[in-house]
């Protein structure tokens, strides 16, 4: 019996110990799986960055195994199709006749309503499809352009960074009036930006002809509106072998089409102010030669400032210093009259700027340099004059001045057309034989026109200078046509 009881307990210990061995090797396992656990825990993230960056090399082809070569070369031929369809078109379409429709006319204008603004593109933009505008324009080939997607450039192309404007013309850019009615859109748009739409660079265009720029008064002008110095495309070796893609695009092929009354007179104010202040007229003393009548130079602000703005060549007096005695006399019989003789061919742009910033009537014949009104005081008062022929034979154009000078806040007193000369016989364009003759004058009634005008002006003058504001106030009203809306 007690052998008996000696088995069953060793059969009893041997159950135990494998029992426990058991739970030993269990417990083992499970403390192996859970190291395990933590451990993979803490790779995954790892992995998972790895198989990123491994992608990223092979999307940007850096991984250069053979199974990543069919994906490259798909790419490449995606970005050679695009590269495709940027298909060139003459920038002025024969399809469409009317001015400013056949520059890019792939695309419709952004209407100035309800703003106001003048009808514009701006490229990139939903209508492109997101597209860069983009223009070839050779010495001796018409120029043309294409809307092109900025990864899938044309061939040969350069990318231009920043804002361009772009401008259409039909008209000469070397022209003080015709380049400003280009320029007013631009600079109003300018100032309604806040001043942040800054030309990096302008694209001039005449009748779909790329253009070098504008003239030296032009140039000034725009300069001292846009704060930064005009860089003009030229489209041409050493600077461009081949299209231009411009990043940014803002066109006006219409001039100041859609630009509302308000707006242009917020330009006109805008650029008076600018050029100003470009000049330093603020501080620079009134216009050395001066003619006073006899009541001396002048009582202060209530002076009336006369300028006779002569022409030479076409279009001038024919006999200046007549012409200049009638106004002296005149402006005699003002009190504080003073009369300014000059001709633009002996100013610099800042010398026309101070000159019309001291004028109060503006005495001229019809030419380039009456486009000088626009740096008066708003409500000043012009007088033009005009030779033979110019009335039956000019057509509207030649109110160029009378429009402008209502747009920009003037007053327009009236021309006069010489009614003496030869007459054009057998000229087959009778403007273009009128368009350059001198002209002649009429003393009486010379007279008798300068002495309304002048009391006139002087008494609105007067009025002004009674409700005007402190002296401080004024400046700061001034000035406040130069901050940006």
């Amino acid at each position: 019996m007690n052998a008996c009881m000696s088995r069953s307990t060793f059969a009893r210990r041997r159950t135990a110990r494998r029992v426990a061995m058991a739970k030993k090797k269990s417990t083992s396992n499970n403390l192996l799986q859970c190291r395990l656990k933590t451990v993979l825990c803490l790779l995954a993230p790892l992995l998972l960055l790895a198989a990123f960056f491994g992608l990223q090399l092979q999307t940007l082809g850096f991984a250069f195994s053979p199974a990543t070569r069919p994906c490259a070369a798909a790419v490449d031929d995606l970005v050679g199709r695009l590269r495709s369809l940027a298909t060139f078109h003459r920038l002025k379409d024969p399809r469409e006749p009317a001015a400013g429709a056949w520059f890019i006319s792939a695309l419709n204008d952004t209407s100035g309503d309800p703003d106001g603004e003048a009808r514009h593109l701006v490229l990139p933009s939903p209508a492109s499809s997101g597209r860069l505008l983009c223009v070839a324009a050779p010495p001796g080939v018409d120029a043309t352009y294409a809307l092109a997607w900025r990864d899938a450039l044309p061939l040969g192309a350069a990318l231009r960074r920043g804002l361009a404007f772009v401008s259409e013309s039909p008209y000469d850019y070397n022209n003080l009036w015709h380049g400003l009615t280009a320029l007013a859109p631009f600079v109003s748009w300018h100032a309604r930006s806040g001043c942040r739409a800054v030309p990096a660079r302008w694209a001039l265009f005449q009748r779909g002809g790329a253009r070098m720029g504008m003239s030296g008064w032009l140039t000034s002008l725009a300069e001292a509106a846009m704060g930064v110095e005009m860089e003009v495309e030229t489209f041409r070796p050493p600077f461009a072998a081949g299209p231009v893609c411009f990043e940014q695009a803002l066109v006006f092929r219409r001039q100041m089409d859609g630009l509302s009354r308000e707006r242009l007179l917020a330009a006109f104010d805008f650029m008076r102010c600018k050029a100003r202040a470009s000049c330093g007229v603020a501080d620079a003393p009134p216009p050395p030669a001066t003619r006073a009548g006899n009541n001396g130079s002048g009582d202060g602000a209530a002076a009336l400032r006369v300028t006779l703005l002569f022409r030479r060549g076409a279009r001038a007096f024919k006999d200046e210093p007549a012409v200049a005695r009638v106004f002296d006399k005149e402006c005699a019989r003002v009190a504080g009259c003073v009369v300014t003789a000059t001709h633009t061919d002996n100013l610099t742009f800042c010398d026309q700027v101070r000159l019309m910033s001291e004028t109060d009537v503006l005495v001229t014949p019809h030419g380039a340099q009456v486009t000088n009104l626009l740096f008066m005081d708003r409500s000043s008062s012009i007088m033009e004059f005009y030779p033979l022929g110019w009335r039956q034979r000019a057509g509207g154009g030649q109110f160029v001045y009378r429009w402008m000078a209502s747009r920009a806040g003037m007053r327009h007193e009236g021309s006069w057309w010489d009614p003496h000369g030869e007459p054009c016989l057998g000229s087959p364009d009778v403007l273009s034989c009128y368009k350059s003759r001198q002209i002649g004058h009429d003393e009486a009634y010379f007279a008798e026109w300068a002495a309304k005008v002048f009391a006139a002006a002087r008494d609105r003058k007067m009025v002004r200078a009674v409700l005007a504001p402190p002296e401080e106030q004024r400046r700061g009203a001034a000035a406040a046509a130069c901050d940006c809306a």
